[in-house]
This record gives structure tokens, sequence and C-alpha cells, in this order.
């Protein structure tokens, strides 16, 4: 390798310089990868929280089942657009995971729509759309009321 010559000062700057400029377009570059995790919990009751949640294409969503019941996330494949289609995954309850929440966590690749349910609390009518189970489609508590459907979706925005 050939040395630099210290009588060109303007030669060593414009090289120092070069190497700044690379190193720093890398850290950009590298901030550029970073992905955002998110998080969907299911509460000791039969729902997703948040019920709608947006990211951006190439972040994970991760689901956490806190409730003492198991769950499942199923794919609507007939609405998604956001790829991960056939996803059918039980996420154990802390009953049957020795005391802790299950997890799943799924990856989204691309923009679109991904809606999805619990089949254990939801099911799919005729038309495609969720209905919860029970008597009138619903889950009837002790006071007559119905629940609503365990589902949720997310919307996959395009990356920056």
């Amino acid at each position: 390798m050939k040395a630099i010559p210290t009588h060109r000062p303007g030669v060593f700057v414009l090289v120092v310089l070069t190497l700044a400029l690379g190193a720093a377009a890398l850290t950009r570059g590298e901030a550029r990868e970073h992905k955002e995790h998110k998080q969907v919990i299911v509460p000791g009751e039969d729902r997703f929280l948040p019920f709608a949640l947006t990211i951006k294409a190439g972040d994970t969503v991760k689901w956490i089942n806190m409730d003492t019941d198991d769950h499942t996330v199923v794919s609507n494949d007939f609405f998604n657009t956001a790829g991960n289609q056939g996803v059918d995954i039980l996420i154990a309850g802390t009953v049957n995971n020795g005391g802790k929440p299950g997890t799943l966590t799924l990856h989204f690749k691309k923009p679109g729509l991904w809606a999805y349910y619990c089949r254990f609390h939801s099911h799919l009518d005729g038309d495609h759309q969720p209905v919860a189970p029970g008597p009138d489609g619903g889950i009837q508590d002790t006071n007559g009321n119905f629940g609503t459907p365990m589902n949720g979706v997310i919307t996959v925005l395009p990356e920056d």
C-alpha cells in the first residue's frame, strides 16, 4: 500500500473526508434497516388489543396471550393483501404454558391489509364475515349481552 505524501495535505484531507462520509452513509443505511416491533395483547378476556394496528412493510408484530385460555391467530385470506396467507397458529394461554404468556411473531414484508381472528372465539359466515359463536351469533353473558367476535386488522403501509 502506498503511503500518502505528507507534503500534499489536500490529498490527505480528501481521503479522510471520503472515509468519514462513507462511514456516515453506512450508519444511515444501517439505521434504515432497523424495523419496528409492534405488539398485540390478548388480555384476560377474549379480544385482541389493539383491534386495529398500523405498521410499515418490514415490521413485525408479536401477539402475547396473557389470558389463561388458549387462543389462535387465523388469517382471513379472503381479505388479506399483505401476505402471510394460510396462518392458523395456536397461542397457548398461561394455563397450558407453565404460567407464562404464549407468543407468536409474524413479519410483514409487503403493504396491504391483514385481517385475522381467533378460531375458538369467532368463525366466518357464508359471506366471509367473522361471527361470534353462541346463540344468535354471539357469546351471551349472565346479563344476556352478546360479545363481539375476537378478531383484528393490521394495515401495512409502504416503507419510507
